[in-house]
């Protein structure tokens, strides 16, 4: 008997699409708007940076990278003008990484975005239909759903 069901690997892999359907989106629009350079794992350290800042150390543990890694993204998104290093007002040895105003900007941007995209969403598969798929991912994910480490459980280093 022939089974109708889609084979196993396919839920992983439509979940992974269904994201990547999203993240090309935000990064489309968030091109339009002036932020052409900004890369998906960038959004990653933007968030890991937050308002407070961090040094490269712990921004390394937070993304799941190792120290050079974490090195090479600030360095890129300190070129784009998205992050700077301050001297820390407790030890002027230590370095802070802080977002800038563009990197502030690039996030408060995407929040945005990323609500026009779910009501996009919501437009093509129905309000309720789009709150029952976030509820059911919610029962099998867990209720935490933002993981900084992302880039280091995808080989980022």
């Amino acid at each position: 008997m022939v089974s109708t069901e889609p084979p196993g690997f396919e839920l992983p892999l439509r979940l992974l699409l269904g994201f990547r359907v999203l993240i090309d989106g935000l990064h489309a629009e968030l091109a339009r708007q002036g932020h052409p350079d900004v890369r998906p794992v960038h959004g990653f350290v933007l968030q890991a940076v937050g308002p407070d800042g961090t040094t490269a150390v712990e921004l390394g543990r937070r993304l799941g990278i190792t120290k050079q890694a974490a090195a090479k993204h600030v360095e890129a998104l300190e070129r784009l003008g998205y992050l700077q290093r301050t001297a820390d007002p407790a030890d002027a040895r230590r370095k802070v990484l802080r977002l800038t105003a563009r990197g502030a900007d690039s996030l408060a941007r995407s929040a945005r975005i990323f609500d026009a995209l779910r009501a996009e969403w919501a437009d093509t598969l129905g309000v309720e239909r789009l709150r029952a798929l976030e509820a059911d991912l919610r029962a099998m994910t867990g209720s935490t759903p933002f993981r900084l480490d992302v880039p280091g459980w995808f080989g980022g280093g």
